[in-house]
């Protein structure tokens, strides 16, 4: 009995061997899972961390208005004005080059909606056609301002010239607007105003961004341009008076078309031609 019991316990031990290892291949294996189950965790926490940044932005909801079609959009205020184009020609099929984006003035494409102090439910004014219609519009445009160059340098400074000699010789307006030298700012929230025109007659100039017009009002009445309408425009500083331009907006083909205003913020000459001609001009 004893041999026999120590035979069987030998059999025993031998036979629990390989019983006992068959639990190490499984433990290994569900080791193997279980670390490439936690490879998967992780993964999957590292894709949900960045979800939670993303939430954790903060947003701002615009009303984007374009050709009389209007859409919302929620976007990161910190996005910069490049950025909200890009949102733009998502909702729209508008290329950002083709895009003039308009609150309070042109909106500048380097600062972000926060610097800008955009809030929610502000609404954008976006302007902007096709590449055939741009084109259409941009050539005979390029033709002129090349010619207005060459005769530019023909002539004398626009300053010094008899036409522009007998309303400069009156003065600066009492009321005008206070200019900056070399300062470029977006447009006032109110109209340009205390100018003169070439008449001598006091003259405002109100941007209409929401119908992409230009409003030249004096005494006797308020002319309103639509800004596609405007060929051009061409600004020289006075002379002895730099903070401040002598500007024309071209209505017509020619030069005879030119709507002169006199005494404009030196400050504000860059936004107005942005504002009138667009920055996807090809000039």
């Amino acid at each position: 009995m004893a041999t026999q019991d120590g035979s069987e316990e030998v059999i025993m031990e031998t036979e629990a061997k390989p019983k006992e290892a068959e639990p190490l291949v499984e433990d290994a294996e569900a080791t193997s899972h279980t670390d490439a189950g936690d490879t998967t965790t992780q993964d999957s926490s590292i894709s949900n961390g960045d979800d939670a940044d993303d939430d954790d932005k903060e947003m701002v909801d615009l009303k984007i208005i374009w050709n009389k079609n209007k859409y919302d959009l929620k976007i990161p205020v910190d996005s910069t004005g490049a950025k909200l184009k890009e949102s733009i020609h998502s909702l729209t099929g508008l290329p950002p080059a083709m895009q003039k984006v308009m609150y309070k003035g042109l909106l500048p494409e380097d600062k972000t909606l926060r610097e800008i102090k955009i809030t929610n439910g502000a609404k954008i004014m976006v302007v902007g056609s096709t590449i055939n219609d741009v084109l259409a519009v941009n050539t005979p445009k390029e033709v002129i301002q090349q010619e207005v160059k060459a005769e530019e340098n023909k002539k004398e400074p626009l300053c010094r010239q008899k036409q522009h000699r007998k309303v400069l010789d009156k003065g600066k307006p009492d009321d005008i607007m206070p200019a900056i030298k070399g300062t470029k700012e977006r447009l006032p929230t109110v109209p340009l105003s205390g100018m003169f025109n070439k008449s001598g007659g006091k003259v405002r100039l109100t941007f209409k961004l929401e119908q992409d017009q230009l409003w030249i009002g004096t005494k006797e009445r308020t002319e309103k341009v639509p800004m596609g309408s405007i060929k051009n425009v061409v600004s020289e500083p006075i002379e002895d008076h730099e903070d401040y331009h002598m500007m024309a907006f071209q209505l017509g083909p020619t030069e005879a078309s030119q709507y002169w205003v006199y005494w404009v913020p030196a400050q504000f000459v860059d936004a107005i031609k942005d504002t009138v001609l667009g920055k996807w001009q090809y000039f």
